[in-house]
């Protein structure tokens, strides 16, 4: 995985990036162009 590039702006496209789900696999988030979806950020501290 690369590092966080910066921040993203108000109102602009997500940029394009890849992370583990809960089972390991990557998932990227352009596999889902199209659909509508929900991103959730979990702050592994908190769990």
């Amino acid at each position: 995985m690369r590092p966080a590039s910066g921040k993203v702006e108000l109102n602009a496209p997500a940029p394009d990036f890849t992370l583990p789900d809960f089972e390991g696999r990557e998932v990227t988030l352009s596999s889902f162009q199209g659909r509508q979806r929900v991103l959730l950020v979990f702050d592994r501290g908190f769990t």
